[in-house]
């Protein structure tokens, strides 16, 4: 068993890291708000004051974080990972971020004489809890051989995709189609919901119909009844569309579905629903057309 470290114990990273746990790993971690962990430090997580010292205590490092300045925050400077790695060393990034900063981040972490692989993982709370979590990864070929049977304790789908960036650049395409695939199955519903038919007979057919993808077979039931706690809410799903678009300008890809998915999200910033479940792209549709969400 290996001895781990983890650094952003929020919704996912806190149950990933109760995974490592479960799999046998001894799992050394720290989150900005201490609180936050308690559960898992309760469970017998060993508790780090600082990212640095998470990466000093362990072998193998893992962050899962919000956004690029996040990263930033629990990378760099004196108390950041980067400080505390060392030879033979590897750390894993977990978070959707800028390819990049990745890229150069993973440089930095070279340079130390450790190695980095960022490893995004597709997939929600629920499948991270059935143990069906898809993880990408990208970075030195033999370093993701090196790590893959802990990655695959954590989820049975682990693919390479190649050299640094990769991983992070290949989520942020999954994403995209999230966004755009909830907006579409809300324009359904609605769509049916104006014809006559019981919006949650419309739901019905649409996750027993083709156009039932597995996101939306486990998100679309959130039309009806959004969850208390959520899965991925706009601003986080926003983050991602804004990476996604900024890709295809620099890569002249056109991105029109995303684009206009990405103006419901900031349509439901507007309507004070920043923190919902970005399924909550139903309840601003369900508005436009003039019915109750």
């Amino acid at each position: 068993m290996a001895n781990l470290g983890f650094v952003g114990l929020g919704t996912m990273g806190g149950r990933i890291a109760k995974r490592l746990m479960d799999a046998g790993h001894v799992v050394t971690g720290y989150n900005r708000t201490r609180e936050k962990a308690r559960w898992l430090i309760e469970a017998g997580m060993q508790w780090a004051d600082s990212p640095r010292a998470v990466a000093e205590a362990a072998d193998i490092i893992f962050s899962m974080v919000t956004d690029t300045r996040a990263l930033q925050a629990i990378a760099l400077g004196p108390d950041g990972i980067l400080a505390g790695l060392g030879p033979g060393k590897i750390y894993i990034d977990m978070s959707t971020v800028n390819p990049a900063f990745s890229r150069e981040l993973a440089a930095q972490v070279a340079a130390r004489g450790a190695a980095m692989l960022d490893a995004p993982v597709s997939g929600s709370v629920s499948t991270l809890e059935a143990g069906q979590l898809s993880i990408m990864v990208a970075g030195d070929r033999e370093v993701f051989e090196r790590v893959l049977p802990i990655l695959q304790d954590i989820g049975p789908t682990v693919t390479y995709v190649g050299p640094n960036g990769l991983a992070v650049a290949m989520k942020i395409a999954v994403n995209l189609g999230l966004a755009v695939q909830m907006l579409a199955f809300s324009e359904a519903v609605l769509l049916a919901e104006k014809s006559g038919i019981p919006r949650e007979i419309a739901v019905r057919v649409l996750l027993n119909s083709v156009a039932a993808s597995p996101m939306l077979k486990y998100r679309g039931p959130f039309v009806l009844q959004m969850p208390e706690e959520a899965w991925f809410d706009v601003n986080m799903m926003q983050k991602d569309l804004l990476l996604a678009l900024e890709m295809g300008r620099n890569l002249d890809v056109p991105l029109p579905t995303t684009a206009v998915a990405n103006e419901f999200l900031t349509a439901a910033r507007g309507m004070g629903l920043a923190h919902q479940d970005f399924a909550v792209v139903f309840h601003v549709l369900a508005r436009m057309s003039g019915l109750e969400a």
